[in-house]
């Protein structure tokens, strides 16, 4: 199960939501409301210590967005021990 599936699964309380969705499905449109978008955000932020600002909100609608925009992070974030 991908990190956003993970994090659905613990915003809703059941996998059932995260698993019925395709890595392209709108999640404002599939029934998830503004405020558990927000609430997706902070548990994104918090499990992978990637900030996300209003900005790349803008950008992130589906799983696969999401996934995308924490691989580019990963990608360019600085290595433990190093300075």
């Amino acid at each position: 199960m991908s990190t956003i599936r993970e994090l659905l699964t613990e915003l809703t309380g059941t996998s059932e939501y995260a698993e019925k969705l395709s890595d392209d499905t709108d999640l404002a449109a599939s029934g998830i409301d503004s405020g558990d978008l927000v609430r997706l955000i902070l548990l994104v932020e918090r499990h992978t210590g990637v900030e996300i600002t209003a900005q790349d909100m803008e950008k992130l609608s589906t799983i696969a967005d999401y996934e995308r925009f924490l691989a580019d992070r990963a990608g360019s974030a600085p290595q433990p021990g190093s300075a």
